[in-house]
């Protein structure tokens, strides 16, 4: 039996083992995000693939590469509603992000309003969820506040 170097590397996860590099302890419980991360990279590999190699027509390439990088825009914007039953079940959004949802809303409204201005629909449509989400997101926020976590104190002078 290995001695206990420290606090638990995974306290809600006890099947992962605590190593003395902490990169190594997380091995284990990231397998399925690496899996994912890999899936997303050939996706986008297939698609490039698809684009270069079966797409000959310049113009036809750059309307179908505007639709498929629209497609994952759109999923990104849409990815913290994944979060939202366990938000409000838990009445929590400890797993969201304030200055990211805030960054996330202005940098949308700018691409939309920078694709309304050329009138580019590739540009204005896909940014229009992060928009949507965003002002969800602040929502849930303003409904319920976040509440600091105990552990940490304030510095005292």
């Amino acid at each position: 039996m290995r001695p206990q170097l420290g606090p638990p590397a995974h306290a809600d996860h006890p099947e992962c083992e605590q190593y003395p590099v902490p990169a190594l302890s997380h091995h284990r419980c990231q397998r399925t995000v690496l899996l994912q991360t890999a899936a997303l990279l050939g996706v986008l590999l297939l698609g490039y693939s698809y684009f270069q190699l079966l797409v000959p027509d310049w113009t036809s390439r750059l309307r179908q590469l505007g639709l498929f990088c629209s497609i994952f825009t759109i999923s990104m914007y849409l990815s913290p509603l994944a979060d939202l039953v366990k938000i409000i079940q838990t009445k929590s959004t400890q797993c969201l992000s304030f200055s990211l949802t805030v960054a996330t809303l202005l940098a949308s409204a700018s691409w939309t309003l920078y694709g309304f201005r050329l009138g580019d629909l590739y540009i204005m449509v896909p940014n229009i969820p992060g928009i949507l989400t965003s002002l969800i997101c602040l929502g849930l926020f303003w409904q319920y506040r976040q509440v600091q976590e105990k552990s940490y104190s304030l510095l005292q002078t």
